[in-house]
């Protein structure tokens, strides 16, 4: 029994090495006693270790842990690089951050990332109901402390009492539901509650279908979905920006991992694909769920963000419409969908990322993120500003940028699932972006700085690299995309065989 245990513990490094190396920092901080980027450092370095476990992970197919609580399959492996790369990038935001280089916090931050990483590794690779709800948990409870960082920031303790009375709502509607499938298929495992689903006829039964709308309930609150994102424009203006894009991208990519892998694994009368598409258990339209979801964050999203003065808020809604583009792959229940997720997933990571980071630099020179008090900044510093001009286009799918590629095979797919009025929803919302992103530009670029706020901002040459790290993949994976199209396809195909 000991041999076997250790054994699967060997497939357990890339999660072993986050937890040693989130210790590590604990203890590297309480030794240096002061802010150093020495524990930053330390971090950076365990995340491209476990990196390095996870790729040697890739050729392994599929394996089962701990009494078939997670699983190590391509599908996981895809968004532990995106989680690694996105912690990495958040942790070299910290450092340039203003919000936290003031007040009396150290370290913190950075072994709060690592705990939320963590969480996110495990809800990738859940496949039974409690340990998706237990990691969930751990990026919540994580993200509940981060956006209250700045405690002396009125904003921002608002900002976490609301995350965590919306996060406590959502969890417990969640959990209540997955208890109904407990209780009605008696295991926990949703690959056993596909198969005892799929061979009793339970189609009629209205418990499965509360069931499913109560599960969107705690799914849809991670991934800031309509119309459980109340939360989101006020915990991303309360918190650091730092903290913004991470539950931005990274616990947004983990809500949408886990949503994923429920919903295309535990209604599935067969494991087996038929031409790329899931079979779907007859009577069980959970995609019709999805598909109103979907459209309501889109047109919510797109419409809301137009009125904005809040750099941060603007954003949040973009993210809100963001998921429901995201969401488009899900209901098209095939490959091609699937393969569509991730490639505008990991587009989304370095456009998001890097619009939160121009807003960041701005933000520390002005102390706002007010977008009336960025008038004229194209003037003062034309390289940041041209950078945020990017990102911009980017978010909203124009050609020759990352964001147009991931907006492509989303549509692609749809059409080819014969959903063309769903694609076209999806167009049209796309063209109202225009209208706010351009704002931005607008501010910038077209109106005059007030009197005397016409001297040229300068900043250290570190900061235009790290804007270049997300510049060059936006524009070049808008040009050449093959790379992380067969990435994506290859994390995509052997998922929900089994």
């Amino acid at each position: 029994m000991q041999p076997q245990i250790f054994n699967k513990l060997s497939y357990f490094l890339p999660e072993t090495v986050l937890i040693v190396t989130l210790i590590v920092c604990i203890l590297a901080d309480l030794i240096l006693k002061k802010k150093s980027v020495i524990v930053t450092v330390i971090a950076i370095i365990g995340l491209m270790v476990s990196g390095y476990f996870v790729y040697l992970q890739y050729e392994l197919g599929d394996v089962s842990l701990f009494k078939h609580m997670i699983v190590i399959d391509p599908y996981s492996i895809f968004f532990k690089f995106l989680f690694i790369l996105s912690t990495i990038f958040i942790l070299l935001f910290a450092v340039s951050s203003r919000e936290f280089k003031e007040g009396d916090h150290k370290n913190e931050h950075t072994y709060l990332f690592l705990a939320l990483t963590l969480g996110a590794f495990l809800m990738a690779s859940s496949v039974n109901m409690l340990m998706m709800y237990l990691s969930l948990e751990l990026v919540s409870l994580t993200s509940y402390v981060l956006a209250g960082y700045t405690k002396k920031v009125k904003r921002s303790s608002e900002a976490a009492m609301k995350y965590v009375i919306y996060g406590a709502a959502s969890s417990g509607i969640m959990i209540y539901a997955m208890s109904l499938l407990y209780g009605f298929t008696g295991t926990m495992n949703i690959y056993e509650t596909a198969t005892i689903l799929s061979g009793i006829g339970s189609t009629t039964n209205p418990m499965i279908i509360i069931s499913i709308v109560m599960v969107m309930a705690g799914f849809g609150y991670k991934i800031s979905s309509v119309p459980f994102h109340f939360w989101t424009p006020d915990v991303y203006e309360g918190s650091p920006i730092p903290v913004t894009a991470f539950l931005a991208v990274t616990s947004s990519a983990a809500g949408f991992s886990v949503m994923i892998r429920f919903f295309a694994t535990t209604f599935l009368k067969s494991f087996v694909n038929v031409a790329g598409a899931w079979q779907i258990i007859d009577g069980i339209k959970w995609t019709e769920i999805i598909i109103v979801l979907s459209v309501a964050s889109m047109i919510i999203g797109n419409f809301v963000a137009i009125w904005q003065t809040s750099m941060k808020r603007l954003l949040a809604y973009s993210s809100i419409a963001q998921s429901g583009y995201i969401m488009l792959g899900l209901v098209v229940a095939n490959q091609a969908g699937l393969t569509a997720m991730f490639v505008y997933l990991m587009a989304y990571l370095f456009m998001n990322l890097g619009a939160f980071y121009a807003t960041m630099l701005i933000a520390n020179k002005l102390n706002s993120d007010s977008i009336e008090d960025m008038k004229g900044f194209g003037y003062r510093s034309p390289f940041v500003c041209v950078a945020m001009g990017v990102f911009m286009f980017a978010l909203s799918g124009v050609p020759a940028t990352a964001g147009f590629i991931g907006k492509f095979y989303l549509f692609s797919a749809l059409i080819e699932k014969h959903l063309l009025w769903l694609a076209l929803i999806g167009l049209l919302n796309s063209v109202v972006s225009l209208f706010f992103y351009i704002k931005v530009l607008k501010y910038m670029f077209l109106m005059k700085p007030d009197e005397g706020y016409d001297s040229k901002i300068q900043y250290g040459y570190g900061y235009y690299i790290m804007l270049l790290l997300f510049i060059v993949p936006t524009i070049f994976f808008g040009i050449y995309f093959v790379p992380i199209v067969r990435f994506a396809e290859a994390s995509a195909s052997m998922f929900g065989l089994r």
